[in-house]
């Protein structure tokens, strides 16, 4: 099987509008967690959330875009998408080759302009310039027009777990032979209909979110993007290797529409899976970005999970601390977080933490730990319905 490496990424988030943003605001322990300034809900008095700090029009206009219908959804992929294509050298010819896949994902798509939606449908005049901007292949099929593309181009919604199958997807492909390249990641938006959603499973919290605290009471949402360039050995040359895409592993727990079992047997499966496919042992992993959304199901099912899989637990935290949690974009965003830490060698601090879980009393890593070993990570991330995924990601050979 072919190697799989990253060549490049572009991450937007509440603690960034590009890569290096992100890592400072890591290093810091800044939380982009906080009051909206852009976002039209009744809940944006009463919940912080994790906004990218930038305004709808101003991300087109630093796009330099003209074309109608793009939603906040477009604008952030587009955004991290050119970040990712710059860093990895891509060249126009590369990208719209035939060989060339492109694997995105999202939960939300154009979801974040549902009243303009219930206008249009409810409407006797003409429809809006976003009468075709609902789906949630919308962004995948505004990409693939502006990028000229010709290879595969696909979109996954497993919900929160999209965009780590679009990785896994993209590296399958390459490993098969069937892409010399793939551009992977998603992007979600804040939207009401998400929010009411949310709201409606009694899992919002009012406060910043404290993923894997005895006192955590539900989540944050946030919003952003990220896009991973992936290539194969055969013909990445003598660009600058980020990491290596070593393993992953995809279950279901199959045990109910919004949470997952107590026991985690989708969450068990799918690191068991990710380290069979990377022929590593659990000891090998040096670090978990772990899904750690703060609800009280998913915290105590995964630490659950991982002590099933690992002897000892290895060094984890929970990123959507800085972020909130950005739905489908949030595996592409947590394991570009993640290539950052083996990039430096580095990890960043969980925020909010005060008490572990028991019986578990494992605490997440709470301050900026510089000089580490750290040769293989893995990311979680696990979607509704029970779709659970682990990836891992290893430092360069």
């Amino acid at each position: 099987m072919k190697k799989v490496f990253v060549t490049g990424m572009g991450v937007i988030s509440a603690i960034g509008n590009n890569s290096e943003d992100n890592l400072t605001h890591l290093r810091n322990g800044d939380t982009g967690i906080g009051k909206t300034n852009y976002l039209e809900s009744n809940y944006a008095q009463t919940h912080l959330f994790g906004e990218v700090k930038m305004s709808t029009s101003s991300l087109k206009e630093n796009l330099k875009m003209t074309q109608k219908g793009l939603t906040r959804t477009d604008l952030l992929a587009f955004t991290a998408l050119e970040e990712a294509i710059k860093a990895s050298g891509l060249t126009p010819n590369e990208i719209s080759s035939e060989k060339t896949a492109f694997i995105s994902a999202s939960t939300i798509g154009g979801m974040c302009l549902t009243e303009q939606l219930y206008n249009d449908a409810y409407s006797n005049s003409d429809t809006t310039e976003y009468a075709e901007s609902y789906t949630g292949n919308a962004h995948a099929l505004r990409i693939a027009e502006v990028y000229k593309l010709s290879g595969v181009v696909d979109v996954i919604n497993t919900a929160c777990s999209s965009s780590l199958n679009a990785i896994m997807m993209g590296a399958r492909l390459i490993k098969s032979g069937r892409a010399n390249r793939a551009i992977v990641g998603g992007s979600d938006a804040l939207g009401k209909f998400t929010i009411n959603g949310f709201n409606a499973l009694q899992i919002l919290s009012k406060a910043p979110c404290k993923p894997f605290d005895e006192e955590r009471v539900g989540l944050t949402l946030g919003e952003g993007a990220a896009y991973l360039i992936l290539e194969s050995e055969d013909v990445i040359g003598e660009k600058k290797r980020c990491a290596e895409i070593s393993g992953f592993g995809n279950s279901n727990d199959a045990f109910h529409p919004s949470s997952i079992s107590d026991e985690a047997f989708g969450v068990v499966a799918a690191m068991t899976k990710a380290l069979k496919s990377a022929s590593l042992k659990p000891q090998d992993i040096d670090y978990i970005n772990a899904h750690g959304t703060a609800t009280g199901n998913n915290d105590s099912s995964e630490l659950y999970g991982i002590k099933k899989t690992f002897e000892n637990f290895p060094p984890f935290n929970s990123t959507k601390s800085y972020t909130g949690h950005t739905l489908a974009a949030a595996g592409v965003i947590e394991t570009a977080f993640s290539v950052l830490s083996i990039q430096n060698q580095e990890l960043y601090p969980s925020l909010n933490f005060e008490k572990p879980i028991q019986p578990f009393n494992q605490t997440p890593i709470i301050s900026y730990q510089s000089q580490q070993k750290i040769n293989f990570a893995m990311t979680n991330s696990f979607g509704f319905a029970g779709n659970c995924s682990s990836l891992i990601i290893g430092k360069p050979q």
